[in-house]
C-alpha cells in the first residue's frame, strides 16, 4: 500500500467516524428515552442504532417541523440520497452516510426503507385515517423501524465476508409489535401537538381533537397486545440488545401507565412526560435485574458440576 492510499483510507475512516458521531448527536438531542436504552448496547450496535434513529428523525423533521411548500420534494430528495448511498456506500449527507453504512452491513434494504418513506409522505397529505390507512401508516413509520433495529442487533458483530443474519419470523413479529406499541404510545403522548398544531388524527375514525376516554381505552388495549407479543420475542435477542430493549420498553411502559391515568381531555392539551430522574431509576432497575439473571445463569453450570462430584463421591 502506498502512502497516498494509506492516507486516503485514513481520511475515509475519519469521515465514517464523523458521520456516526453526527448521528449520535441527533439521537441525544431528540430522545432521552431511546438514548438511555442505546447506552446499554455495545459500540457497533449502538452506533448503527443511532444511525437508524438519525435518519428517521431527519424525515420526521421534514414532515413535522419544516412543512414548507416543497416538503414533498425535500422528502423525495432524502429518499433518493438514501437509495444512492445504499449502492455506493457514500453520501455527502453525513446522516445518510452513516445510515447507509449500517444498512449495508446489516441487511436493511428497500423492504424496510420504502414503507418508511411512504408513511412519511402520507403525513404531508393525510390528516385523518381509517383502519386500513392507520395500519399502513403504523407499519411504515414504526414496525419496519423495529425490524431495522432487529437487523442491527443480529448483525452487530458481523465481519466483512460473513453472511447477513436473517431474523426469524417470530422475532420479526416481536420487533414489529414493539415498534407499533411505541408509535401508538407516541400518538397518545403527542395528541395535542398532532391535533392542534399539525391538524392530524392518527386513530381510525377519530377526528382531530375529539378523542374520548373510550377511544383511549381502545388504544391502550391495542398497545398491551403489542407489548405482550414484543416481550415474548425478547429471549431471542443477543444479551446486550435484550437489556437495551427491555430498558426502552420499561420506559415506554412507565409512560403508558401515566397516559392511562390521564383523562382524554387533558391528553389533548398537555404532553405527558416521565421525569429524568424517574427514567434513570427505571433503566437502573432493568440493569440490576439483567445482572441478576446473568449471575444466576453463570452459577448454574458450577452448581451442576459440584452436585455431580458429590454424587460420584
Amino acid at each position: 500500500m502506498t502512502a497516498m492510499q494509506d492516507e486516503t483510507r485514513r481520511a475515509a475512516r475519519l469521515y465514517d467516524a464523523t458521520a456516526v458521531r453526527a448521528s449520535g448527536v441527533v439521537l441525544r438531542a431528540y430522545s432521552t428515552s431511546f438514548g438511555l436504552g442505546t447506552r446499554l448496547l455495545g459500540g457497533p450496535a449502538r452506533h448503527d442504532i443511532e444511525s437508524v434513529y438519525a435518519l428517521v428523525r431527519l424525515a420526521d423533521e421534514v414532515v413535522d417541523t419544516y412543512r414548507g411548500p416543497d416538503a414533498g420534494e425535500q422528502l423525495d430528495e432524502l429518499e433518493a440520497q438514501v437509495a444512492r448511498a445504499l449502492v455506493t456506500g457514500y453520501s455527502t449527507n453525513v446522516v445518510v452516510h452513516a445510515f447507509a453504512r449500517a444498512a449495508r452491513r446489516t441487511g436493511i434494504g428497500p423492504a424496510e426503507i420504502d414503507p418508511f418513506f411512504a408513511s412519511m409522505r402520507a403525513d404531508l397529505t393525510v390528516q385523518e385515517h381509517d383502519r386500513a390507512s392507520y395500519e399502513r401508516y403504523v407499519y411504515g413509520s414504526a414496525e419496519v423501524v423495529g425490524v431495522m433495529c432487529l437487523r442491527v442487533f443480529l448483525n452487530a458483530g458481523r465481519r466483512p465476508g460473513d453472511a447477513v443474519v436473517e431474523p426469524p419470523a417470530s422475532t420479526v413479529a416481536g420487533a414489529r409489535a414493539l415498534g407499533a406499541a411505541f408509535q401508538k404510545i407516541n400518538f397518545l403522548r403527542d395528541l395535542g401537538a398532532d391535533g392542534g398544531e399539525l391538524g392530524r388524527s392518527y386513530f381510525p375514525g377519530v377526528e382531530a381533537g375529539t378523542l374520548d376516554d373510550a377511544d383511549v381505552r381502545t388504544v391502550l388495549a391495542e398497545v398491551e397486545q403489542d407489548l405482550a407479543l414484543a416481550r415474548a420475542a425478547l429471549p431471542d435477542l443477543p444479551p446486550r440488545a435484550r437489556c437495551a430493549v427491555e430498558a426502552t420498553l420499561a420506559l415506554y411502559a412507565r409512560l403508558l401507565a401515566d397516559l392511562a391515568r390521564t383523562p382524554a381531555e387533558r391528553l389533548a392539551t398537555q404532553r405527558v412526560r416521565v421525569p429524568g430522574p424517574v427514567k434513570a431509576a427505571v433503566v437502573g432497575g432493568v440493569v440490576v435485574r439483567t445482572l441478576g439473571r446473568q449471575a444466576v445463569a453463570a452459577a448454574r453450570p458450577v452448581v451442576g458440576r459440584v452436585t455431580s462430584r458429590r454424587r460420584q463421591a
